[in-house]
């Protein structure tokens, strides 16, 4: 599903700014109390307790709708539940209201969840344009290609991985290890077993706990 090959994704609520964000949209009186609950709902996303998250969010998003941390860590939180079309409605919302590009991977495994492959193109090319970080741009790049493989064009969704998830690296990153056992997945299927089996067993030396790794080399094995 979309939400697992997407684990490493967070939420990022900034806490210095949020109270503002609160009394900014007429809600003064309730600024402590709505961070509060926010504050709350961030802890049980923390805990992996998705449906309790979402019922405080969607509390504070019914009395402050124009706040993007609570449109952020609410569309996170739906995802989560592969709620692929709230998860879209709320994260559209977030980057509206602060033209950031750094959800847009998720927003995009959305669509692709929702077997709109022409609209995760659109965000890809879009996202490529921002100049986004690197991380971001990863994730993007993984489902993106994601979207080519998941309509058989096993062979572009390698050429688009490829020339930067083939990279080795002395300290790898998790998003190098996330690139490495989507690229190895993509070799397997094109019956390139070798460059597979080298790919899994990089991922499991870096992160032996990734996935099913590990199962997965023992079988090419």
């Amino acid at each position: 599903m979309a939400k697992e090959r997407a684990s490493s994704r967070r939420a990022r609520v900034v806490r210095g700014t949020v109270d503002d964000e609160f009394v900014s949209v007429g809600a003064a009186k309730l600024a402590a109390h709505l961070e509060s609950r926010l504050a709350a709902a961030a802890a049980a996303y923390g805990r992996d307790r998705y449906y309790d998250a979402a019922a405080i969010l969607r509390e504070i998003a019914r009395a402050s709708p124009g706040v993007a941390a609570v449109r952020e860590l609410y569309g996170l939180t739906l995802y989560r539940l592969g709620d692929w079309k709230g998860a879209r409605r709320e994260l559209r919302l977030f980057a509206e209201l602060t033209g950031s590009v750094d959800q847009l991977p998720v927003l995009a495994d959305c669509e692709r969840a929702l077997g709109h492959h022409d609209r995760v193109a659109e965000i890809w090319t879009e996202l490529r344009r921002a100049g986004a970080d690197g991380d971001v741009v990863a994730e993007g790049r993984l489902v993106m290609a994601g979207s080519l493989a998941d309509r058989g064009r096993i062979d572009a969704a390698i050429a688009l991985l490829a020339p930067v998830g083939a990279r080795r690296v002395r300290a790898p990153r998790p998003r190098h290890v996330r690139q490495w056992y989507m690229l190895a997945d993509l070799y397997e299927r094109s019956g390139d077993v070798p460059r597979a089996r080298e790919l899994f067993a990089a991922v499991v030396a870096a992160d032996p706990e990734l996935s099913d790794a590990a199962e997965r080399l023992a079988a090419l094995c």
